[in-house]
């Protein structure tokens, strides 16, 4: 189904000037190899790589007991001897104090705290996942995308080479009275036409490489893609049932895992909540040398506040919302993802069916007929409007097929995207 390529064709055309853009370094680059560019080089995959270290370095807080509490007291000023920091023996010395307190969290606080984090951590990953997900759907259908536009462009690279061929040709005559002068406007009207075209096409393709460059964090490079006409072919939207397409979705979609995550975090709050309407206890440990009823009287003590007035009922309350809110949104989401992937697939169907209709020996005659009629033209064995009529034809023919081509490939990537899964990789 692939047509001969015209890659360097296109790019002498494009240093000559059509663009006016040169490309000093090209890289040809297949897909399995632009994918671990991306991996291994992309800097928002790395942020989020950082990310998910935070979250898990919140764990390791979240793990650690309070500290104790030490207070010591001394007498700074002793109105009987009228001396600061006073020492010595009963009333002529001074007074130390000392306490050792430890907070105690109750209800489970810490165990709860220690759930959120991990949740969150969890959380940090899926959305990596996601990430990579979605990067990866762009940097695959760029890349798709400017293979085909590659070979339209190549197209309008052969049919301008002819064009100008022509043009130079009625030049050489002009004046000699051999060929009408509306015949030369029509052809370069249609010559400038194409040029027209072919810059919109470039400009496309340039839009196209920046974000695949971006994706890729690679600079000043042209990427020429390269693909398996093998593997295209072989492609099937019927090797995978609706079931296992599903299956795997509601089990590997990211986004869909981050949804349940988010509810799961969540829920771990709503309970951690509820259990700060426990007030903490203070455990103490305390010293006083001779301001109590004894001298150096070693006590032990307890402190909880009372829960009279702030049981943490907002609190509470909004977590409860907040928890309610996520599971309609997870119910949303997984409503959206089967839609996703049965849509995903008909799109497939659809799309391999016009591919199928394709007649490869068809675009070959077209192909071979090419120079046949540029020749016979030039020998005035064709009409100008004939002439011009296989080229318009030949040209919408070929754009008609990549397109085609495009659009399947896309589809069968929608499905890869919607289900998490690389079903299909050609």
């Amino acid at each position: 189904m692939l047509l001969k390529p015209y890659v360097l064709l296109f790019c002498t055309l494009w240093i000559n000037g059509v663009s006016g853009q040169v490309h000093a370094d090209s890289l040809h680059i297949n897909l399995d190899s632009a994918e671990r560019l991306f991996i291994n080089g992309n800097y928002i995959l790395l942020a989020q790589k950082y990310n998910i270290q935070a979250q898990k370095a919140q764990e390791i807080q979240a793990k650690l007991y309070p500290n104790p509490n030490l207070s010591v007291f001394y007498s700074l000023y002793n109105t009987e001897t009228k001396k600061f920091f006073p020492v010595g023996p009963g009333t002529s010395g001074g007074e130390l104090t000392a306490q050792l307190s430890q907070l105690v969290y109750l209800a489970g606080q810490r165990n709860k705290q220690v759930k959120i984090a991990e949740a969150n951590t969890r959380l940090a990953e899926y959305q990596f996942y996601d990430l990579v997900r979605t990067l990866k759907y762009s940097l695959r259908t760029d890349f798709y995308n400017i293979h085909f536009l590659l070979r339209s462009a190549s197209v309008y690279d052969e049919e301008i080479k002819s064009l100008q061929q022509v043009v130079k040709a009625f030049e050489e005559q002009e004046g000699k009275g051999y060929i009408a002068e509306k015949e030369v406007i029509r052809i370069k009207a249609q010559l400038y036409s194409l040029l027209g075209e072919y810059n919109s096409l470039v400009s496309q393709i340039n839009d196209l490489e920046s974000e695949l460059r971006l994706v890729l964090q690679i600079k000043n490079t042209f990427i020429v893609p390269a693909m398996d006409s093998a593997k295209l072919e072989s492609l099937d939207p019927a090797a995978y049932p609706l079931s296992v397409l599903l299956d795997s979705a509601y089990k590997n979609r990211s986004d869909l895992q981050v949804v349940r995550t988010t509810v799961e975090a969540s829920k771990l709050n709503y309970n951690y909540q509820k259990s700060l309407a426990v007030p903490n206890l203070t455990l103490a440990l305390a010293y006083d040398q001779q301001g109590s009823y004894i001298n150096n009287l070693a006590s032990l003590g307890a402190a909880i506040d009372l829960p009279f007035f702030n049981r943490n009922k907002g609190n509470i309350l909004t977590a409860k919302i907040i928890t309610e809110a996520n599971s309609a949104l997870q119910l949303s989401t997984e409503a959206t993802v089967q839609e996703n992937v049965s849509h995903a697939l008909e799109k497939a169907f659809a799309n391999d069916k016009m591919y199928r209709t394709l007649d490869p020996k068809f675009l070959m005659d077209f192909d071979r007929l090419l120079h046949e009629v540029l020749v016979n033209y030039e020998k005035r064995n064709l009409t100008l409007l004939d002439f011009l009529d296989f080229y318009a034809s030949y040209k919408d023919n070929i754009l008609s097929s990549n397109n085609i081509q495009f659009n399947r490939l896309s589809a069968f990537e929608d499905i890869n995207f919607y289900t998490g899964t690389e079903f299909f990789k050609p």
